[in-house]
């Protein structure tokens, strides 16, 4: 079998490139790793319960589509939470949100459009949205995302000639890494080319319960606000960071009527759908927002120790959402191995979530840095970061 050509220059992902650069490397204090972001805050005692009393349905094929009381659950949240009504027809659960980003990129987006398709894509960005436009053979369109364009896509970048071969958008808000929210006004803007242009929003949501003070908006809730094609945008969320479930693997997908059959048209062919005990905890985990507030106030806390430890340093604050720092440096590369050489504390190079285009690469100048450490340990290696970087 050939590899197909298009992958063929893929860059390596980030953390294989992380541990070639850093494994080489002595610790120089005891490690602290502030790099992936893995929830270490509490999820519900009932999960464990839950799939031990429904442990007898892993001998069943599960639900393709997700069980009806789950479908309901999900149904029952979107509408507490962003004040839209849809149908469980319009919903499907995800065995992870990164299976549904990728997957409705090859359920729904067209084989040409005034050419080869174009997919525009925030520059830095999760690694997936790349590798989807590769794999249905568009051409990915990377947008800086910088502090000059308040770390969200700039739409201004954009000419006509892109915009009439563009199939889809894919948009983070809260972004990772920058936690950067997209306002009403901004998702206006970009339904409002959507709409002109016949393309389709994919709106990463995943961190949309880590915030602290606003609600961040969803793309279908500011969809029924500016009254847009009920079509034009697909919203993904998981369990992994509003619940501190990464393991679990449980989101969903939910869009237009079309949009969600043929998505679903293609898991019924190639998909892998969410074991049954963990639809039954997943139902209980969407019902309860207990747990989900818990955890954000933590999360709350956290950006005060953020805030306290770089008072002063420009850039360095908390975000307004999400739990990473995004923090300005001379090169992130060197930078990641002075921490880790001098201190021990492992962070994330800012141009492993990014990519170069015209020779800028606007994660090149940055560290990630995931505040899901608990407290006492995150104050300690933002405060070694400190010492080490900015004195």
């Amino acid at each position: 079998m050939v590899f197909p050509e298009r992958f063929s220059n893929l860059p390596a992902y980030a953390w294989p490139r992380l541990r070639a650069l850093l494994d080489p490397v002595q610790a120089g204090g005891e490690p602290i790793n502030l790099t992936i972001g893995e929830p270490r805050h509490e999820f519900p005692d009932f999960v464990a319960s839950t799939i031990a009393e429904h442990a007898a349905s892993f001998r069943n094929y599960p639900a393709n589509d997700g069980a009806p009381e789950l479908l309901d659950a999900i149904s029952g949240w979107l509408m507490r939470r962003f004040g839209i009504e849809v149908p469980t027809a319009q919903i499907m659960a995800l065995n992870g949100t990164r299976e549904g980003l990728y997957n409705a990129a090859m359920a729904l987006f067209p084989e040409e459009k005034n050419g080869q398709p174009v997919v525009l894509v925030p520059n830095p960005f999760y690694q997936v949205y790349a590798i989807a436009a590769i794999s249905v053979g568009a051409s990915a369109r990377f947008l800086p995302a910088t502090a000059e364009t308040g770390f969200l896509p700039d739409l201004n970048a954009l000419d006509a000639e892109t915009l009439n071969r563009t199939t889809a958008c894919y948009l983070c808000s809260p972004a990772n890494p920058q936690g950067a929210v997209a306002s009403r006004e901004y998702w206006k803007d970009l339904l409002a080319l959507a709409e002109e242009f016949d393309f389709k929003v994919f709106s990463d949501e995943c961190y949309s319960e880590v915030y602290r003070d606003e609600k961040p908006v969803s793309g279908l809730q500011m969809a029924v606000e500016t009254g847009a094609d009920p079509e034009r945008v697909v919203i993904f969320h998981s369990l992994s960071k509003r619940s501190n479930l990464p393991g679990l693997r449980s989101g969903f997908v939910a869009g237009g009527p079309e949009s969600i059959r043929r998505i679903r048209q293609l898991r019924a062919y190639a998909g892998a759908p969410l074991p049954m005990p963990l639809q039954h905890a997943s139902t209980k985990v969407w019902a309860d927002e207990e747990h989900v507030e818990k955890s954000r106030l933590r999360y709350v806390t956290k950006y005060d120790i953020a805030n306290a430890v770089f008072e002063g340093i420009d850039g360095c604050g908390a975000p307004e959402a999400g739990f990473f720092l995004w923090l300005p440096v001379e090169d992130g590369e060197a930078a990641t191995v002075k921490l880790w050489k001098e201190t021990g504390v492992r962070v994330l190079p800012g141009e492993y979530l990014s990519r170069d285009v015209d020779g800028f690469n606007p994660g090149k100048n940055y560290i990630r840095v995931a505040m899901v450490a608990e407290e006492q340990e995150l104050q300690r290696g933002l405060t070694a970061l400190r010492d080490c970087l900015y004195s």
